[in-house]
């Protein structure tokens, strides 16, 4: 089993940056490809953003790229989300997600994913 804990959500004006993290307990990470998605009220849950379990390959939402980087630490079994230049639409709350084995196409759908963390709010003022 894996838990995984997310932290650093909070209020921000538009134009600001945050960086969401997302720890993780049971298992290491090494292994498994890890996503950030995230839910804002009535609307679905929707992907952000992914990291290979090599670290070697990112793939983001086109309405995120360039402003969200995602990483990960392998020594610290964790991994982040940078959120830079923060829309009023990017209000919603953010969920850590790890799966095995996901094909590039599959990377997107929440199904994918194993196991899921409780989520973090990060609220954008205007």
């Amino acid at each position: 089993q894996v838990q995984l804990v997310e932290s650093g959500g909070g209020l921000v004006q538009a134009g600001g940056s945050l960086r969401v993290s997302c720890a993780a307990s049971g298992r290491t990470l090494s292994s498994y490809v890890m996503g950030w998605f995230r839910q804002a009220p009535g609307k679905e849950r929707e992907f952000v953003a992914a990291i290979s379990w090599s670290g070697g390959s990112t793939y983001y939402a086109d309405s995120v790229k360039g402003r969200f980087t995602i990483s990960r630490d392998y020594a610290k079994n964790a991994v982040y989300l940078q959120i830079n230049s923060l829309k009023p639409e990017d209000t919603a709350v953010y969920y850590c997600a790890a799966g095995q084995r996901i094909a590039v196409v599959a990377i997107t759908r929440p199904e994918a994913y194993d196991y899921w963390g409780q989520g973090t709010q990060v609220t954008v003022s205007s």
